[in-house]
């Protein structure tokens, strides 16, 4: 148990004296000695209880002890001082001549009385907590936000250096992630490497709280002590959070505080929030799933299956709307139609499957190399079209002459190594007179396409 802060004010000297020596042998006591009110009231703040003599100090310290309680000293004056005591609805007072064994029992109930109203103080305040988090759980759809919101209480409430809520997929054992954290509010996800954490082990091996008082000795942590030591981490409390008999994550809180470890209330307390955050953090990995999933599916929406380049739907829709950009601001817009050369011949000599392989490396090369703004997108069969943003004739045939160049030197692996491939490619931009519409700029760079595998292939011609 803590110490007990003592103020004492009095003025009678016989007291003051009985009372030095009583707290000079009590190491459970912390008095401090105080000969007017102002230097009283700064120590109120932090104080447990106050000692006041009825000789001209009770009446000073009465109205200013706030909800502290007092023991007050009868002295000289009996009958005068017991006044004193009723006036001010004082419940424990002592009686010269005066008796050690008294004032350490008094002390002592007064000492209780508190502890047991802390106690129930700290209960009422974790009900209420639980109450308003139970609240925000029918209120709220996100549960990254109650999740958000059961670190950040606790943080405050237990002053810990780190608390946080970690997932964990079913299946790993040797990575985490961290899915709510004090530390940083606004944190997506970060993983953790689980070899260097041994009590979130433990607690996900056996499904039970891990708490550890001292980092630095428990022989469980010994094979990170050093790390534990350089960030003076002292207390550390694993709470497992268990979706029908099965782990999904932890409530990991740590401090560094030296003056003590966490209370019995404390940890039920953090258990009763990992109890409460067992459906938020399982819809948290439900709607990580969804969104995921979704993801995936708009990609697949857009993307040819066999190569990863866009598809023709996905080309088509991306160009109406760049077109009708390029036109209101008078940017200029390029097209290039790509055909690679021979391509027939490589399945006739090398079989369809390796025909597959080298259209998907061949697109590979060309996603590497064009800008994020740029629409790489399969055409059809061994066509595909490049579509460039604001990039004029110019700029067009150097992309073109680049990826020409990089295509003709790469080695595919599904080709022998002497044999190679060329593309022929066909350029259109706009503006451009014969140009009106999205539709004409991509059957323009088709034109010209025809027109460099009619004469002779591996050539780039403009429209």
């Amino acid at each position: 148990m803590d110490k007990c802060l003592i103020s004492v004010y009095d003025k009678d000297h016989e007291t003051l004296k009985f009372l030095k020596n009583f707290f000079r042998g009590r190491s459970e006591y912390s008095a401090a000695f105080f000969e007017d009110v102002p230097g009283l009231k700064e120590s109120l703040a932090g104080g447990c209880a106050i000692i006041a003599g009825t000789q001209g100090c009770l009446d000073e310290v009465a109205p200013i002890a706030r909800r502290l309680p007092i023991v007050a000293m009868v002295e000289k004056d009996l009958s005068g001082g017991l006044s004193r005591v009723i006036d001010n609805n004082i419940e424990f007072y002592l009686m010269a001549p005066f008796h050690e064994d008294d004032l350490d029992y008094k002390l002592k109930v007064l000492r209780n009385r508190q502890s047991f109203s802390d106690g129930l103080s700290g209960k009422v305040k974790d009900l209420e907590t639980i109450v308003e988090l139970v609240y925000l759980m029918s209120s709220t759809l996100n549960p990254r936000e109650v999740l958000d919101f059961m670190v950040e209480t606790l943080s405050k409430s237990l002053n810990v250096s780190r608390c946080c809520i970690i997932g964990l997929t079913h299946g790993e054992k040797r990575y985490a992630h961290v899915v709510s954290s004090s530390e940083i509010p606004d944190l997506k996800e970060l993983r953790l490497d689980l070899s260097k954490y041994p009590e979130i082990r433990r607690a996900n091996r056996f499904g039970k709280p891990v708490i550890i008082k001292d980092a630095r000795k428990d022989p469980m942590m010994k094979s990170v002590s050093g790390l534990m030591k350089a960030l003076d981490i002292r207390t550390i409390v694993v709470i497992p959070i268990l979706y029908r008999d099965e782990v999904i994550g932890s409530l990991f809180l740590r401090t560094a505080r030296n003056a003590r470890s966490f209370t019995e209330r404390e940890i039920k307390f953090c258990q009763e929030i990992a109890r409460a955050a067992v459906n938020p953090l399982y819809n948290a990995f439900l709607f990580e799933r969804l969104v995921k999933e979704k993801t995936r599916l708009e990609r697949l929406s857009i993307t040819d299956y066999l190569t990863g380049a866009y598809n023709i739907r996905y080309l088509y829709h991306r160009m109406e709307g760049e077109f009708q950009r390029a036109k209101r601001y008078g940017c200029p817009l390029s097209c290039i139609m790509f055909d690679i050369d021979h391509f027939k011949k490589i399945n006739d000599t090398y079989g369809h499957k390796a025909g597959d392989i080298v259209l998907r490396e061949f697109a590979q090369i060309v996603k590497k190399e064009v800008r994020k703004t740029d629409v790489f997108a399969r055409y059809g069969g061994e066509e595909f079209v490049l579509l460039l943003t604001q990039t004029p004739v110019s700029g067009a045939m150097t992309e073109a002459s680049r990826l020409s160049e990089l295509i003709r030197d790469h080695s595919f692996k599904a080709l022998d190594e002497k044999a190679g491939i060329t593309v022929s490619m066909g350029i259109s931009t706009c503006p451009d007179a014969r140009i009106n519409s999205a539709d004409e700029l991509i059957t323009l760079a088709d034109d010209a396409l025809f027109k460099a595998k009619h004469q002779g292939r591996d050539q780039i011609i403009l429209a």
